[in-house]
């Protein structure tokens, strides 16, 4: 297990959350695993670009169905939008979950609902 990124005051305030006792990201084995196994194609290709996701993301938002914190990133060469889903343990500890391409037209969609934020003041 090792540290990918932080949730940051920054996030927190935007989406609503209470200030993290711990802000640490961790990947575990099982993430990891389970990012390669369900979405292997993309993962092979935006895998290496974990970290980036989560410290620059250019949205952010908070899933309605499970409360998991979402880092999207926008990779303008290939017009694609890359998501890490990050949830919240039972012991209070964040774990990127997943990683993959979302479809373009339901980013949209969540930027005009709002279910997507705006995060690109770094």
């Amino acid at each position: 297990m090792r540290v990918v990124g932080k949730v940051t005051a920054q996030v927190a305030k935007l989406l609503g959350l209470a200030a993290p006792v711990n802000p640490n990201i961790y990947l575990g084995d099982s993430n990891l695993e389970h990012m390669r196994s369900s979405h292997p194609s993309d993962f092979a290709k935006y895998g290496t670009e974990l970290i980036n996701i989560l410290a620059y993301p250019d949205y952010v938002g908070t899933n309605p169905t499970d409360s998991s914190i979402e880092y999207v990133k926008e990779f303008l060469i290939d017009g694609e939008y890359v998501k890490v889903a990050v949830s919240l343990s039972g012991r209070g500890v964040y774990f990127a979950r997943s990683l993959y391409v979302l479809n373009p037209r339901r980013v949209s969609n969540y930027i005009a609902k709002g279910t997507l934020t705006l995060q690109r003041a770094h």
